[in-house]
């Protein structure tokens, strides 16, 4: 066995199905190993895009999504992808196929150093020698899959992947701890153990803290991050809300984890009408803090003076301005299924007030004397979609309308980049949502700036026959620099992208059709998810509602 067979099967042992790239010749003994194999290399247009669908695969299915690019620019290239996975906490494998070991430290045409290229962007980096392929693959399987996931780049020379095998391939991925260390390994991050021990047991100590502070507090609130989506214990933090009514917020990425549609939800912060979201954050007097990953948005942006309850599992960095009253990092879903058993607190919260805050934030997320917009394709798209649909959305002023406005109550349910708030997302994202849930609807929202990063994505959804419209919100702007520049009042400058061009009938022979008002659009979303097909959706929307929802 070849030390690419090697790879190819232990990526099929720990469930891989898909390896996402361009070749070339460095990466053809890994797509022929691939060949023989269920684990299927998948031709896409960027390695940029092939990062974002691994990212997108490990955080649907919590198995490692794998990617691989050529030496150099195809690496460079590569890095885009594998930063979302690392800043947003998705198991990736990074393969970069490099020349031969003899020319690795030489200045040849294309060669860079792949291994500190990849340094501040994954748990881990390995240099692949030919004697220990199966250790070090073993031990990256395991480390993208610790808590907290994240990417580990493997650097493949030519010579190494064609050399036999030093042993067979190891039958189950396990962190060695005798095993050498990684070339690099970011110094200072929690991420950064290669052979993480089990997450401390802190239920006893947080049962303490909370009930503590909920006996001196009136108006305790629960906020929910990233983290909690790798929980197993909602059901249990549910029931906790319930039990001493409490409302509930969320960030981004934690949409869906507790129920939008609950009576308690209070909306996303740090988005569109994110003042409102603060009015009812201000007046809290106690922040129940549950896997909240400050990645996504530091505490001292939004806390203010309140005490926060920090449960996750890592602590949160510590800031002078922020009020801990407890701060821990260990077993998130042991200590979730403690909290069930404390007794409820009478608190000052009442059904009216809640319900007429969330009131309040749908109105103002919808401005009446606007055209036709973002939010009317959202609620024409949200009656459309499925209830376990999944919506895929790119970055941009959208991005903050889809965040606060969409609701879903299913984990799993609403996919975008946070941490790493990468233009070119949303595409890739849908389309390998799509694979990996061929059964359900998938719709992808990207704007007019993005689509043009990401366009050539559909000929790989043609391809591979991925039946998955692709609406384009088409306001001929960079809408969310727009606003920034209206709101630092600098001129208009490179944020324009072009005067409406009617909608050609295909992209790459992918149909499209256009929207210029509602009615067209709910008759566009109807023809797209009857489609056994990919389709893209122009919607040509007012760009001037952003000016009032993305900020205020």
């Amino acid at each position: 066995m070849t030390n690419v067979e090697t790879i190819v099967r232990m990526l099929e042992q720990a469930g891989v199905r898909w390896v996402f790239g361009i070749p070339s010749g460095p990466v053809l003994p890994l797509i022929e190993a691939l060949g023989r194999s269920p684990v299927e290399f998948v031709l896409t247009a960027s390695e940029t895009s092939a990062g974002f669908m691994a990212t997108t695969v490990g955080q649907l299915t919590g198995v490692p999504g794998a990617c691989a690019a050529t030496v150099g620019p195809g690496a460079t290239n590569l890095t885009t992808g594998v930063g979302c996975a690392w800043l947003d906490c998705a198991p990736v494998l990074a393969i970069t196929c490099n020349v031969s070991s003899p020319w690795l430290r030489r200045r040849i045409q294309m060669r860079i150093d792949h291994n500190a290229l990849f340094r501040p962007l994954t748990k881990a980096t390995f240099a692949l020698r030919a004697d220990d392929v199966g250790e070090r693959m073993a031990e990256a399987l395991a480390l993208a899959t610790a808590e907290p996931p994240g990417p580990v780049h493997l650097d493949l020379p030519e010579d190494v992947g064609v050399a036999l095998s030093a042993g067979e391939a190891p039958t189950r991925p396990a962190a060695s701890a005798s095993a050498p260390a990684p070339v690099s390994v970011p110094p200072t991050s929690a991420r950064a153990s290669a052979s993480r021990p089990a997450l401390d047991d802190m239920t006893d100590e947080a049962s303490a803290a909370l009930s503590s502070a909920l006996s001196q507090s009136r108006r305790p609130l629960v906020m929910t991050g990233l983290t909690f989506t790798r929980s197993d214990a909602a059901d249990s933090l549910l029931r906790f809300i319930e039990g001493h009514q409490l409302p509930f917020v969320s960030t981004l990425h934690a949409k869906g984890s507790l129920p939008e549609s609950h009576p308690n939800w209070g909306g996303v912060i740090g988005r569109a009408r994110r003042t409102d979201v603060q009015r009812l954050l201000g007046r809290a007097d106690l922040i129940v803090s549950v896997g909240y990953d400050p990645i996504e948005i530091n505490y001292e942006e939004w806390v203010g003076d309140t005490p926060v309850f920090h449960l996750s599992t890592m602590p949160a960095e510590v800031d002078p301005r922020v009020r801990f009253v407890f701060n821990r990092g260990g077993d998130l879903d042991r200590a979730l299924r403690s909290l069930e058993d404390l007794p409820p607190v009478a608190n000052d919260w009442t059904a009216e007030e809640l319900a007429d805050h969330r009131s309040r934030l749908d109105r103002e997320l919808r401005p009446d004397d606007s055209g036709f917009a973002a939010h009317h394709v959202l609620d024409a798209l949200r009656v459309a979609l499925p209830r376990d649909g999944i919506l895929a959305y790119d970055v941009g002023a959208h991005t903050h309308q889809i965040a606060t406005q969409w609701r879903t109550d299913l984990p799993g349910t609403v996919l975008a980049t946070n941490g790493w708030s990468s233009m070119g997302f949303g595409m890739p994202a849908a389309y390998a949502a799509k694979m990996v849930h061929p059964e359900r609807a998938v719709v992808g929202v990207v704007g007019d700036g993005c689509f043009q990063m990401t366009a050539g994505e559909l000929a790989l959804a043609r391809r591979r026959n991925l039946a998955v419209p692709i609406i384009v919100l088409n306001d001929g702007w960079l809408g969310l620099m727009k606003v920034k520049q209206e709101r630092r009042e600098f001129p208009l400058s490179g944020v324009e992208l072009g005067s409406r061009v009617d909608s050609p009938p295909h992209y790459f022979g992918v149909p499209c059709r256009g929207a210029e008002n509602l009615e067209e659009f709910k008759a566009a979303i109807q023809w797209g998810l009857n489609l056994d097909g990919p389709s893209v959706i122009e919607a040509f929307i007012d760009v001037k509602p952003y000016s009032v929802t993305v900020f205020d």
